[in-house]
Order: C-alpha cells, then structure tokens, then sequence
C-alpha cells in the first residue's frame, strides 16, 4: 500500500493565491470619498498604506499571487489550519445536520488574524517602512501584527480598546513579548485621544477612536504606516486563504460540501475569509448555499445599521465608505467580544448583504456565552468571545434542522484561553446584556 506524504499533501492544500471577490460581485463598490466629495484614487492612500496593499485594494483581478516569502510564513504558522467535523455536538443536538469547522485558533497568536498581518508587514518590509500603526479590540489583531512585526523586523505601535486593554491585560502582555509598544484608547498619546478624555475621562474606548488613534499617529511620521485589521477590501482578500483551504479540506477529506456557511462579523474580515471562496460557486452559479453573518446585539451593524456613507473612524480622518453603519459616533457597549465592537462593515460584505446574497442575525453576549460554554465541553475547544456567535448561530441552525441532511460550516476563528475573564463572568452569573436602540445614524 503507498504511504501518504503527509507534508505533500499538506502542502497541496496551501493556496498560491488569495481570492479577490471585487470582479465578481453583483455592482461595483461605491468608490471612497471625500467629504468634498472628491473620489479617493490609489495615490490618495499612499500615506498610509504600503503601495501594494493599495493596488490590491482596487484590484481587478480575480486571484492575486502570494509572495514566496509569505508562504513561506504561512508554513511556519501551522498552515493549512485544521477543518474538524463536531461530531460530539451533532451527537448532543440530536441533529442529522452535519457541523463542521474551520479552527483558526491553532495558529501561534490563537485567532485568523496572523494571516493578513504577515502579507501587510511584507509588503510594508519590502517597501522599506520603519515601523507600523494599528488599533485593536480585543487584542487577537494588535497580537497578530505584533507578531508579524516582529517576524519581518518592523516596529509596532498598537492602540488598544480601553475596555479590553483592562478586561485584557494578557492580550497586552502577549503584544508586548512580541516587542510591540500598547496604549489604551483613547490615550495621552495622541491629539484626538486627548480630545476624547478631556471630555469623559472615563470614555471606554472604540474601535473607531483607536482608528483614529493610529491614523494620526501615522501622519506624524514619514516612516511609519497604518496597519488595518478589518474592513478593507485588501484585508479580506488575505483571508480568503481560510475558505481556500476548507474548500479543500472538506472535500478531500469528508467528500462534503456546505449547505449553510456561519461566521461572525465586526469589521468581516473572518467571514469573509471562509464565506468569499463560496460566494464565489453561488455568483457563478455552480451552487446554491445560505451565507448567514452572526453579530452582537450591542453593534448590529448589519440588521440594525443604514446603508450610507460613513466614516471608518470616530475622528473623521479616514475617507468616507458606503457600508452598514450605526453611526461613527455611537459608542458602543462594553461587551467582552472586543473584535466586534465597530460601528461599520465591509463594504464587500455590505453590498452582498444588501443583495440578499448573505443574511444576518445578531445575540447577546450571555445566550452567546452559554452557547460557546456547551461547545468547549463537548469539542474541547473554547471559543473566542467572537467566534461564541457563530457558535451560538451554529447549534440554532442544527436544532432548526434536526430532520435534514445539511451540512453547515463555520468559522472558530480564535480560541478564548486569553478571555477566560468572559466566561468567569458568565460561570458567576456577572455577564450583562446591550442592546442597540436605534437613534438617527450620523
């Protein structure tokens, strides 16, 4: 009998190229503005961002290649990550349902992150730049590009949610082993954190002021770049490589396919990692699949916001998107799921959304909990506070459809072992739900 190569076949499911999902959507994305509303051409964002990054941004190409040096990289973090089938959960749910997931949180810093860190912090190398500025949630982006930073030589300034830069501390802790300098936002630091403190001392910070945060601290410095962990249409093609590899993987290993694809959305850049590669078989009509987004209560972008032009940052110092928005200054509750604390999503996501093409659904932080509670117990595996709504959307999905065969596929894209905090909270009986009450959007 001929052995397997273990390394070839491995090596084999590792794709040579991202998947860029731009040419094949339903309209073209609504172009960035100015607020003269001027359209912001590739140029316009040379300031902030490595050149490369931004032609990928506009790209009209359907793959792009993935640097030998990146790949390379990806090797060395343990990719192609794992696809498990969750057997003991369809078991307990009583399900003919068959649920699989695509577990990001094996990678050295625990969550999908890593996978656009080290293309960005590349791209940024090779381009001769010093150092890197970013914001982060809950810390799993702020360690990813730390991490990446550090890999390919780069300094890292790293502006940290407050409220997660204290529920936290061993996120800190983590960017910091790294070499990566962190702060709480909104910080002493910069100008427009200064502003925010001034005005409430006790602000606990946002996605959107740390933004801020970085972006001024870029323009303050030739040598630096700003670094995006979400949102952008250039960071979402890196993680493509996640629905690449599952696409793969679920075939080759369990001659599956999906009927339903699950993940959480913030920014989006997770789902659309695992979901773009899909889409793609459903826009051009290979398949029909069911695209279901999970988000918090407390930032329901999608089944709450409005389709308009917005700003990316509290500040106003990005260019204005045409997304899903609850408004760039709506402050956002301190949930545990740090990574989901934005007031926007993706404009790819957001069109598809408008399109019907994905759907959404949104929880709260304690039926989240509970869920990702009875998860790790019966797959051993505890979920990161965001990857706890998929999870919690997941095992719904599973009950609705006990009496079919469907297969369902979802994205674990980090573990919590870094945000035991939350689940201490929820074992105490501490955890308290937000909802968004919708207030006219600015």
């Amino acid at each position: 009998m001929e052995l397997i190569n273990i390394k070839s076949l491995l090596d084999d499911i590792l794709p040579r190229k991202w998947y860029n999902i731009l040419p094949k959507l339903p309209e073209k994305i609504p172009p960035y503005k100015l607020p003269s509303g001027k359209i912001v051409r590739a140029g316009d964002m040379y300031r902030l961002f490595a050149k490369e990054l931004v032609h990928q941004e506009f790209s009209s190409q359907e793959y792009i290649s993935i640097p030998e040096e990146v790949l390379d990289a990806y090797r060395e973090i343990g990719r192609p990550t794992p696809l498990f089938r969750a057997r003991r959960l369809e078991k307990y749910l009583d399900t003919k349902t068959r649920i699989y997931y695509k577990y990001e949180g094996a990678t050295p810093t625990g969550s999908h992150k890593v996978n656009t860190a080290l293309a960005q912090a590349y791209y940024n190398y090779v381009e001769g730049i010093e150092r890197l500025v970013t914001e982060t949630g809950a810390g799993q982006w702020g360690s990813a590009l730390a991490f990446a930073g550090n890999y390919f030589g780069l300094k890292v300034r790293v502006y940290m949610v407050r409220v997660s830069y204290y529920q936290k501390p061993y996120r800190r802790t983590v960017m910091e082993i790294y070499g990566a300098e962190v702060y709480p936002s909104p910080s002493e630091k910069t100008e427009v954190g200064k502003k925010i403190l001034e005005e409430d001392p006790d602000h606990p910070g946002s996605l959107g002021i740390a933004i801020s945060e970085a972006i001024w601290d870029v323009l303050q410095d030739d040598n630096a770049r700003y670094s995006l962990g979400s949102v952008l249409n250039h960071v979402l093609l890196h993680q493509t490589i996640i629905g690449l590899e599952a696409k793969k993987q679920i075939e080759l290993f369990y001659g599956d396919y999906p009927d339903i694809v699950v993940g959480c959305v913030g920014g989006g850049s997770n789902y659309a990692g695992l979901a773009f590669p899909f889409i793609d078989d459903i826009l051009s009509g290979k398949k029909e699949i069911e695209f279901i987004a999970v988000e918090p209560k407390a930032a329901p972008s999608l089944t709450k916001g409005e389709y308009k032009y917005d700003y990316g940052d509290t500040a106003g110092l990005t260019p204005l998107i045409k997304m899903y928005t609850l408004g760039h200054h709506y402050r956002v509750p301190p949930i545990h799921a740090g990574g989901l604390r934005y007031h926007g999503m993706a404009p790819t996501i957001s069109l598809l959304y408008k399109h019907g093409i994905i759907k959404a659904v949104s929880y709260n932080q304690t039926e989240v909990f509970e869920a990702a509670t009875l998860f790790a117990r019966l797959e051993g595996i505890i979920p990161a506070p965001e990857s706890a709504h998929a999870v919690k959307a997941v095992i719904d999905l599973a009950r609705k459809y006990r009496n079919e065969k469907l297969t369902i596929l979802f994205n674990l894209s980090g573990h919590g072992l870094l945000d035991l905090s939350a689940y201490r909270d929820l074992l105490d009986n501490k955890l308290v739900d937000y909802e968004y009450h919708r207030k006219t959007i600015k």
